[in-house]
């Protein structure tokens, strides 16, 4: 029978403060601008640039000023260190940029509200002093008015998407948007927005392309069959512009297409540049196809998104997926390898796998590990919160009253993190294993050539699969490169395999056997259905677990390897749930109420160690000693039994 034990969350703080780690990268921006350098990110003095990072959406980025203190400081303690500004632009957000209250029209978005750049300046100060980094989105979910002089401004939804990507006129308001804001004067920093280095990426358009996007709105539509018959004209190609389906794949449609998107992205970027603006900048952020990947290349760096969730969450009916990643054979990430250009650093800007999966607590580490053995900028989980309202917020999956924000139910609370075990109780070791690069990088780059554009628009081109998890990839437009080149695979690795290694060792994963490893010497972890894989070796530490599903992860949190520090951190993690949740396979019933409750996980562990006195500390949920787990010292081994007493879900081990 499952044991559970109340971990509720606090948006104050945290149980355990891992700050000091990091002591020497305060204040943000103290190595100079973020630059792009051949396929990964460093600072201006060589620094090298890894983030491990979270959302903010809508009026979460115009918080009071005490809660821009207390948020700065409790991801500063897990170990965070870059925001994504995400929909500031929001309309149905209150604050939001444009407008700070709610009740008074306001019918253009040509100006910022003066209260909410106060807001958001003193929150870029307080992360700034934190070490923490800011990815900011310049246009994301703006939804033009009248007094913006859009033609069919009531016909076009959020962000006015695709034609954002080709209407001159949409441009300049995109043009003034980012001057507006990056020449802006931030009283707090004493700087232009432009000129502080605590802003490190920025993306050109969020989510928005001409290929996954129709164009249908007039006079829209027909400007782009004219624009598209120019092009044919200039290139002396015959198209019959009157007639074809403009969302369609007809060849000659597939380039004029990558053509105006780069178009549309050299035009912002270099307006970006005019102003000053220094950071690394990219076109858009999700992966579509190839020829969509093909237009991102005019930008520093690419960024996708990706989600282990299967949309079905309504208003009323409540659809989740509830599948293991340690089980499951091609596991989302994958696709980002698809998303990364050979000779390009690469980011991910969005990854989630929400509530109420009840395997979500392997998706922080494994994301991680992965992210840090391709050697990519880092990852930032959507999201945070939408509201700064925390302090109500006492269960999973729910944080407004509403069942949805902006016609979108998923809104409601299923992807806020802050209050999760399951997935933020795991960031201390992410945090650890991309800033540390506690994971090394794969030994090899391998390029996957692309194909033909046309032929791929809509297929996605080549899917690399799980082969992320065994060698360093991405994709190559070119027809040579200096590496090995797959021409033509869509199966790095194949299902039949059942396993899959990476090639420095340091990562495992069975779908077969349903668990995975990761072994390093600074973190090691064994997550999925452990129970039925026992004795798993992780180089020096041993589990055994009888709990049938659990993520236990082991760091050292001093300079030393674990098998040699006097400071570990010790977390074990499996299922968390409301209190009284009820669920009918994939259809969620009932929320449930507070305290959220964590599962405790029943483990023998056993770690080779030169430390002779070590003791084994359970921490509760407020940071206090719950009480000591028994454990025992003997030819070199550290041996103790967790889930028998003094259940927990956080450990130290530290000598005396």
């Amino acid at each position: 029978m499952k044991k559970y034990i109340p971990y509720p969350a606090f948006p104050e703080d945290v149980p355990i403060d891992l700050s000091y780690l990091y002591e020497g990268e305060r204040p943000a921006g103290k190595h100079g601008f973020l630059q792009a350098t051949d396929d990964y990110f460093t600072f201006e003095d060589g620094t090298p640039g890894r983030f491990w990072g979270v959302n903010i959406n809508g009026s979460a980025n115009f918080p009071e000023h005490s809660y821009s203190e207390i948020f700065a400081k409790r991801l500063m303690k897990v170990g965070i260190n870059l925001v994504r500004f995400h929909q500031l632009d929001a309309e149905w957000a209150t604050p939001n940029i444009f407008q700070f209250t709610k009740g008074c029209r306001k019918g253009n978005t040509r100006s910022f509200d003066e209260q909410s750049m106060e807001r958001l300046d003193y929150l870029v100060y307080c992360l700034k002093e934190a070490g923490i980094y800011i990815y900011m989105d310049i246009h994301t979910y703006r939804k033009f008015k009248a007094g913006d002089g859009v033609q069919s401004y009531e016909q076009l939804a959020d962000a006015a998407k695709p034609y954002t990507c080709f209407d001159e006129g949409m441009i300049e308001l995109q043009k003034a948007f980012a001057t507006d804001f990056w020449l802006h004067y931030n009283p707090y920093t004493k700087l232009q927005n432009k000129d502080d280095p605590v802003f490190v990426l920025g993306e050109v358009t969020n989510e928005n392309d001409l290929f996954q996007l129709p164009i249908t709105v007039e006079p829209y539509a027909s400007d782009f069959r004219r624009m598209f018959k120019g092009w044919g004209n200039h290139k002396g190609i015959q198209v019959d512009s009157e007639n074809i389906d403009i969302n369609g794949d007809d060849p000659d449609l597939v380039n004029f297409k990558i053509e105006l998107q780069e178009k549309y992205y050299r035009e912002i970027i270099a307006h970006l540049r005019g102003l000053g603006v220094r950071i690394p900048l990219c076109g858009t952020n999700w992966y579509v196809n190839d020829a969509n990947l093909k237009a991102q290349l005019v930008g520093d760096y690419t960024d996708s998104h990706m989600y282990f969730y299967d949309w079905r969450w309504g208003e009323f009916e409540k659809h989740c997926i509830n599948q293991s990643l340690s089980g499951t054979f091609n596991i989302n990430v994958s696709a980002l390898g698809n998303a990364r250009t050979i000779g390009k650093p690469f980011f991910c800007s969005e990854w989630d796998m929400p509530w109420p999966n009840e395997y979500r607590a392997e998706s922080s580490i494994l994301y991680a590990a992965i992210s840090a053995y391709q050697n990519w900028g880092g990852m930032a989980i959507h999201t945070y919160s939408y509201t700064t309202k925390l302090e109500r917020m006492q269960i999973l999956g729910k944080e407004i009253n509403s069942s949805s924000i902006g016609n979108v139910p998923y809104r409601e609370g299923i992807f806020s993190v802050w209050n999760d075990p399951a997935k933020f109780g795991l960031f201390y070791h992410s945090a650890m294993i991309v800033r540390r690069a506690d994971i090394t990088p794969g030994k090899t780059v391998t390029a996957v050539q692309s194909g033909n554009l046309a032929e791929k628009a809509f297929n996605k081109g080549k899917q690399i699969y799980t082969g992320v998890e065994a060698r360093r990839l991405g994709i190559k437009f070119d027809e040579e490169y200096d590496g090995a080149v797959i021409a033509d695979t869509d199966l790095l690795v194949p299902e039949s395999a059942g396993e899959i290694a990476s090639d420095n060792g340091q990562l495992y994963r069975s779908w077969k056997k349903k668990y995975g490893t990761i072994k390093t010497p600074m973190t090691k972890c064994a997550y999925g259905l452990l129970n039925q894989n026992q004795d798993i070796d992780l180089d020096g530490v041993k589990v055994n677990c009888h709990s049938d599903f659990a993520v236990i992860a082991m760091s050292s949190i001093s300079d030393q390897p674990i098998a040699e520090s006097d400071n570990i951190l010790l977390t074990t993690v499996g299922r968390v749930e409301n209190t009284d949740a009820k669920f009918a396979d994939e259809l969620m019933l009932d929320y449930g109420r507070a305290p959220i409750q964590a599962e405790v996980i029943e483990a023998d562990i056993e770690i080779e160690t030169k430390q002779k006195a070590l003791r084994v500390w359970a921490i509760s949920p407020e940071g206090l000693y719950v009480g000591k787990v028994p454990a025992t010292y003997e030819d070199g081994k550290l041996k103790f039994s967790l889930g028998k007493t003094m259940c927990s879900m956080y450990y130290l081990i530290q000598a005396d």
